[in-house]
C-alpha cells in the first residue's frame, strides 16, 4: 500500500528542501514526498529526481497549477518567499492561492509557514514605527498574516508554523560581520540586548516534518527556534568558531533603516518588533518543543561548525 504523500512547494529552498531532507532521511518516514517546484527542470530539481522524488510544476501564482500538483497529496507544506518580490500583495495573493489549492485537493493537513501580523502590537497610526506602503509595519510578516484567514475561511485543516531568523543570513543575506575604520569586525543589529530565536533555515522543514506526523497540531499555531541568544552572544559564539574577535554593535531601528540596501526599512521594523516584544515573541518559539518536532535541530555553536568557511568577513 502506498504511503500518504506529502506536497512540498519551495522544495529547492531551504525550509521546503529541509522538510524533503527530512522525510527522505528517515527509513521508517510514514510519507511519500512529492516536491513543487516552478522550474522541475533546474539542476536542483533534477538531483531531488535522482534521488527518487517525485518532482512537478507548481507555480505559487498560479492556483491552478498548485491545485493539480496538490491533488492526491494527504499534506501540503505552504510557502511563500517575500525576498523574490518584495511585493506585500503578491505574498498575500500567493498564500491565498495556496490555501486554495489546498481545499481543491482536499488536503488533510497544511502546514504554513507564516508569521505575526505586527500591526497588532504596532497599529498603522503608531509613530513608534513607521508604516510601509501605506499598510504594513514589518510587510514581511504582515502580508503573510494576511493570508492566515483564507485558510480558516476556507475550512482548510491547518497547522501555523511560525518561523525565526535564519542564521544562514549571516551567510547569504549580508548580515555577516563587517569591519569597521577600526579594522575591527563585528556584526550590525538594532537588538539592544534583547535575546533574538534563530534557526537553520532547513531545520524549519525538519520541524515542519514534525508537524505532520502530529495531527493533533491541526489549528494550531506553532513556533520555532534552535536558540534565543543576544546580539552579543552570537559574535562571542562567531569569534569563538572564526578565530577572530568579532563584536556587536546595536544600533537604534531608525538608523538601521537608514542603512539602504534593499528591504532595510522592513528589516529594521522586524528588529524593532522582535526587541519591543521579545518575552511574548520568544515565548512563542520554544527551543524544546522545536527539539521535539525534530531531534536533529542544531544549536547556534553546531551551525557556525559545519558553516564558519562561507561565512564572508567584509
Amino acid at each position: 500500500m502506498s504511503k500518504p504523500i506529502i506536497a512540498v512547494t519551495g522544495a529547492t529552498g531551504a525550509q521546503g528542501g529541509g522538510l524533503v531532507r527530512a522525510i527522505l532521511a528517515d527509513p521508517d518516514a510514514p510519507f511519500a514526498v512529492r516536491a513543487i517546484t516552478r522550474k522541475p527542470d533546474s539542476d536542483k530539481a533534477r538531483a531531488l529526481a535522482a534521488a527518487g522524488v517525485e518532482v512537478v510544476r507548481g507555480d505559487s501564482d498560479d492556483v491552478a497549477s498548485l491545485s493539480e500538483a496538490f491533488a492526491g497529496a494527504h499534506g501540503a507544506f505552504c510557502l511563500t518567499n517575500f525576498w523574490e518580490h518584495f511585493s506585500g500583495p503578491r505574498e498575500t495573493a500567493q498564500g491565498k492561492a495556496l490555501a486554495q489549492a489546498a481545499k481543491n485537493a482536499g488536503v488533510k493537513h497544511a502546514v504554513w509557514s507564516t508569521f505575526e501580523d505586527t500591526r497588532l502590537k504596532f497599529p498603522l497610526d503608531d509613530t513608534r514605527m513607521p508604516t510601509l506602503h501605506g499598510v504594513y509595519k514589518v510587510p514581511h510578516f504582515d502580508a503573510k498574516a494576511d493570508a492566515d484567514a483564507t485558510f480558516r475561511e476556507l475550512g482548510v485543516p491547518t497547522t501555523f508554523l511560525v518561523t525565526s531568523f535564519y542564521w544562514d543570513n549571516f551567510v547569504a543575506f549580508g548580515m555577516g560581520p563587517k569591519r569597521g575604520p577600526d579594522g575591527k569586525l563585528a556584526i550590525v543589529m538594532p537588538m539592544g540586548n534583547a535575546k533574538l530565536p534563530g534557526i537553520v533555515g532547513g531545520d524549519i522543514g525538519g520541524c515542519a516534518y514534525g508537524v505532520f506526523k502530529r495531527p493533533e497540531l491541526i489549528g494550531k499555531t506553532v513556533g520555532v527556534a534552535g536558540e534565543h541568544l543576544t546580539g552579543a552572544e552570537m559574535a562571542a559564539a562567531m569569534s569563538r568558531a572564526l578565530g577572530e574577535d568579532i563584536g556587536y554593535t546595536a544600533v537604534p531601528p531608525a538608523v538601521y533603516r537608514s542603512f539602504g540596501f534593499p528591504g532595510a526599512d522592513d528589516i529594521g521594523n522586524m528588529f524593532q518588533f522582535k526587541h519591543d516584544y521579545e518575552a511574548e515573541y520568544c515565548a512563542a518559539r520554544d527551543v524544546a518543543f522545536s527539539r521535539s518536532l525534530f531531534p536533529g535541530l542544531q544549536n547556534f555553536e553546531q551551525w557556525l561548525a559545519a558553516n564558519k568557511a562561507l561565512i564572508p568577513l567584509g
